[in-house]
């Protein structure tokens, strides 16, 4: 299966056609760190995380793992772990997975700048829980709770998001 997300703003799959958030700065095939764009390109749906203290677990075929209050993804560059799930403390930046919102409640990790990583190509780049009001991402793509749901039940191990360029 393939999920298609357009520069719009929707992710289609088998028939279904729903909005998504995407970065602040719009979608670009040359993905830098902390640009706030998300990748153009096809990926790997790697693993899920979730909040097992505020949702039930997703039905899915992909490997499946509460987040833990002290994980953070490495978003430091220069860091051996960069594009890393990590533990806190930790003395490199990161970006929290255990958030006060419900954007990270859900987290699908995409295969993306993983194999290999290459510092300063992007990190934490999730399909995630759409804002209420699907504000923009800092390059992910989300989609409400039920759809990510959808999603994730109607996937398999080769599924790929595949994010088209404007």
């Amino acid at each position: 299966m393939k999920i298609i997300v357009t520069p719009d703003g929707t992710a289609e799959w088998n028939d279904r056609r729903v909005p998504c958030a995407l970065g602040r700065a719009g979608v670009t095939k040359t993905k830098h760190e902390g640009d706030g764009a998300t990748p153009v390109g096809c990926f790997a749906l790697r693993r899920v995380l979730w909040r097992d203290d505020r949702v039930a677990n997703p039905t899915t075929v992909l490997p499946v793992a509460p987040v833990h209050p002290l994980d953070v993804w490495c978003d430091d560059p220069g860091d051996p772990h960069y594009n890393q799930l990590v533990r806190q403390p930790y003395d490199a930046s990161f970006e929290l997975l255990w958030r006060d919102d419900h954007i990270y409640d859900i987290i699908v990790v995409l295969g993306h700048n993983d194999d290999p990583v290459v510092p300063g190509r992007g990190s934490a780049i999730f399909l995630h829980v759409a804002r209420p009001d699907f504000g923009p991402t800092l390059g992910c793509v989300a989609v409400s709770e039920a759809n990510l749901r959808l999603i994730l039940d109607a996937c398999d191990r080769t599924t790929q998001l595949c994010v088209e360029p404007r």
